[in-house]
């Protein structure tokens, strides 16, 4: 999807000119003008902009009024400020009001070109994580204790959201048009998502009070609501049904069925131990999860416990083929999983 741009300035001479010098990259993205704070703000509530690049000096409201708007109604809307004006401590005001950038006039077109580009992809410090799920990304935040905004896309649907976190403790979300706990049962409804990390919070007051859990088990009765409803339309188109065949060679077997008989002994089922084996079905979530870890420089990932809500639980153990153990989800998940790692 083609993203698209505002650009706000009173100056309508170079407004002009910087509308058509960044003509040539309409294949990334499209621009759109306002002369002041004021059509901005009309612009914003009738059109969807990926990026506001603003002036900071000009009539009826200025840009760090303008800016205060989108952070308090479009925090979603990475910004851009630009000034001829330049001073220290204007500088720090847009970046304490929650700007993403501050650039200094006159402009160097291909420069200021490169900057929305930047921008677009979610700054240099962000990492940008194709088909994920929320919640999976969610948790990891929680266990680092990180400070930061979460920008996403729906996959499916193309629409954007934000997520705001203080020391893994989810302040606020919002989407185009809900705010706080509504927008955080939407984004957590979506399927896969692509989305990125800043590291740091525009926002500093919590407006969500529920607990993470309680969220999350709302926005998996959202969308189990919204699946039913497509099962249940007509025009629907079924999903594939892809199978996983696994193989394993004599040994991998041998070890495999070693392993097993061990575990059963050691373990049992009084702890809740079922079954080992070999599955890559699961090299999308191992690989998305490696490069969470590799964002938050947390180092290899060694073992990995999955939940669905279900009654059966699994421990996987990244490798060229990843082993999977499925135990009871009542299993005492600390002691099982040493056991396993004591095992191997």
């Amino acid at each position: 999807m083609k993203s698209k741009i505002l650009i706000v300035d009173d100056n309508q001479e170079f407004l002009l000119s910087l509308k058509e010098g960044l003509g040539k990259y309409q294949d990334v993205f499209t621009v759109s003008i306002a002369g002041d704070g004021v059509v901005a703000i009309e612009k914003l509530k009738k059109d969807s902009y990926s990026l506001v690049l603003t002036d900071l000096k000009m009539p009826r409201m200025d840009g760090l009024s303008l800016l205060a708007h989108i952070i308090d109604n479009y925090p979603h809307i990475p910004v851009l400020v630009m000034t001829g004006f330049s001073t220290v401590e204007r500088e720090r005001l847009a970046t304490e009001g929650g700007c993403i950038g501050y650039l200094e006039k006159p402009l160097i077109l291909s420069d200021l070109a490169e900057k929305i580009k930047s921008a677009l992809q979610w700054q240099s410090d962000s990492g940008v994580l194709h088909n994920i799920t929320t919640t999976m990304f969610t948790q990891l935040i929680q266990m680092e204790q990180k400070t930061c905004t979460v920008r996403l896309i729906d996959s499916s649907s193309g629409k954007q959201g934000a997520l705001f976190f203080s020391e893994g403790q989810l302040l606020d979300a919002v989407t185009p048009d809900k705010k706080g706990l509504l927008a955080a049962h939407e984004i957590f409804s979506w399927g896969q998502v692509t989305l990125a990390i800043q590291n740091s919070c525009i926002l500093k007051e919590n407006r969500i009070k529920e607990p993470m859990q309680s969220i999350l088990l709302e926005a998996m009765r959202q969308k189990d609501e919204i699946n039913e409803l497509k099962k249940s339309t007509p025009s629907a188109s079924k999903p594939s049904i892809r199978t996983n065949k696994i193989r394993n060679s004599p040994s991998e077997l041998n070890r495999l069925d070693l392993l097993k008989k061990k575990m059963q002994k050691e373990v049992g089922k009084i702890i809740g131990f079922e079954n080992i084996y070999t599955d890559n079905s699961w090299h999308d979530l191992v690989s998305q999860l490696s490069k969470i870890s590799n964002i938050f420089e947390s180092g290899n990932i060694k073992v990995i416990y999955v939940s669905k809500g279900e009654p059966t639980d699994f421990i996987l153990l990244p490798d060229d083929d990843i082993l999977v153990v499925s135990v009871s989800s009542k299993c005492p998940r600390d002691s099982i999983i040493q056991m396993i790692c004591d095992n191997l």
